[in-house]
């Protein structure tokens, strides 16, 4: 077991010898497609990103305006109603008419 122990020591000891060339580098670049990728992805999140604020701002717009005619007519209901209780209010001071 002992000897086992030393062989197993010394084989870790040893050292492993480092690579001396390392891969092409015009064989790991993007290169032209690449770079044309890229640039095709990043246009195109930009087109997006643009599109997407112009929904935004118009369907805010569109909420404004619904709540703008919302309460314009609750007003003119509120008018309408006000007027028909003042008439009804006027027929029953004087039934006799």
């Amino acid at each position: 077991m002992h000897q086992a122990l030393v062989a197993l020591v010394e084989a870790a000891a040893t050292a492993t010898p480092s690579p001396t060339s390392g891969p092409d580098p015009d064989l790991v670049t993007p290169g032209p497609w690449g770079f044309v990728a890229i640039a095709f992805l990043a246009l195109a999140v930009v087109v997006l990103i643009w599109d997407m604020m112009r929904r935004i701002r118009r369907a805010r717009i569109r909420s404004e305006v619904d709540e703008q005619l919302d309460a314009e007519e609750a007003a003119a209901r509120q008018a309408e109603a006000s007027t028909r209780a003042t008439e009804t209010d006027d027929e029953d001071i004087d039934p006799q008419r």
